[in-house]
């Protein structure tokens, strides 16, 4: 069997795609997969990475402001849709699998129009433009949030599939007092607050982790405070802190986290993004987070993401603007200190994990190729 996957331009679309070739392979080792992005997209080092073949489409993003770039993208989409038959023609997938951003839809269009199976996963509680468009014409729509559902028109709903986020991580794995022992915190301090903005950072998590540190977290030591400022701002949190007299034992500064899985387990507060590989984390790992969604998502992603959950109960969120040391510290006491608050969010969130996303995608995918060639 030859499957083509596609998604780009940055990690949440690029690594469901990954998880999900990875789960085809270790089901079928000798299972022919392949990429299909573009030239600029994340997927250029990711895909290369991790082993598989990469083929290229000129197409770019929609600009949600006017812009002359939109005439381009409007000729490049036409364009496209051709260059992805051809490729089509080319490669003869079995299966085509989509997973969001603007460079799945030609070639998941293209599939569909030629008798391909082709089924395209979500990520978000809210479908991209691409999802959106592909929905009236593939066989399956895989999402990760119920929420989902509400913007797909009501009659190609028989289509979706609720699974979760495919993912290579283990979350969930380990327990709360296994982490704790792992990392040395179980008997040394109370409580941990795990704070991080993603490979990259965050700006706004930094600045207010850095000025919490200095104004609240002398007076605790009975907690310990991780913070991972992302490698390209590590140099530059690092003076932050000198700067503001901060060096403190409970305080563990990193450029990035290489276990998460266990960080996040034995974390009682986690402060973060909300892209949606980063819910779906806390989903399974069943941990209180507190939400600062980053302002510069196409179609205010993060924030609707981090919205489903802070309306069931299931996490905490402030916006960016809003974010700072002293609403950090107020955020993160209540959680350290209502126990019974904490407990809820924990149990409310562990109702938006799916752990067992890979498989009931292999699942449905092979029954949508044996159902074709009959």
């Amino acid at each position: 069997m030859k499957v083509l996957l596609t998604g780009g331009g940055t990690g949440g679309h690029i690594n469901p795609a990954l998880a999900i070739a990875d789960y085809i392979r270790s089901k079928q080792p000798d299972c022919e997969i392949e990429f299909v992005g573009t030239e600029k997209g994340m997927e250029n080092r990711l895909v290369k990475k991790a082993g598989y073949k990469l083929h290229y489409i000129n197409i770019q993003g929609l600009r949600r402001s006017l812009s002359l770039e939109n005439i381009k993208t409007a000729f490049l989409t036409v364009t496209s849709l051709d260059h992805a038959a051809r490729l089509l023609k080319k490669l003869k997938p079995d299966l085509v699998v989509g997973t969001g951003g603007y460079v799945c839809y030609p070639l998941c269009r293209a599939a569909a129009a030629m008798g391909i199976p082709s089924a395209v996963h979500e990520s978000n509680a809210v479908p991209g433009l691409a999802v959106r468009m592909l929905a009236p014409h593939i066989d399956i729509v895989f999402t990760n949030f119920e929420a989902a559902e509400n913007n797909i028109k009501p009659k190609y709903r028989n289509k979706i599939i609720r699974v979760g986020n495919p993912s290579n991580k283990k979350h969930g794995d380990i327990t709360y007092e296994q982490a704790r022992e792992q990392l040395g915190f179980a008997h040394k301090y109370r409580h941990s607050i795990l704070i991080y903005g993603g490979s990259l950072g965050a700006g706004t998590i930094n600045k207010a982790a850095a000025e919490y540190a200095a104004k609240y977290l002398k007076d605790k030591p009975d907690t310990v405070v991780t913070h991972a400022a992302g490698a390209s701002n590590y140099e530059e949190v690092k003076k932050t802190y000198s700067e503001l007299g901060v060096d403190l034992p409970n305080l563990e500064l990193l450029d990035y986290i290489y276990d998460m899985p266990v960080r996040q387990a034995a974390a009682d507060v986690i402060v973060c993004r909300s892209g949606a590989m980063t819910t779906s984390e806390i989903a399974s790992a069943g941990r209180a987070a507190i939400f600062v969604p980053s302002p510069n998502v196409t179609d205010d992603q993060q924030y609707k993401n981090a919205k489903v959950l802070a309306d069931a109960g299931a996490a905490m969120l402030i916006r960016d603007a809003d974010f700072n040391a002293d609403t950090l510290y107020e955020a993160s006491e209540k959680i350290l200190n209502d126990r019974e608050y904490r407990a809820s969010i924990c149990e409310n969130v562990r109702k938006f994990a799916s752990d067992d996303a890979n498989e009931r995608i292999y699942e449905e995918l092979m029954k949508l190729v044996e159902n074709r060639k009959k």
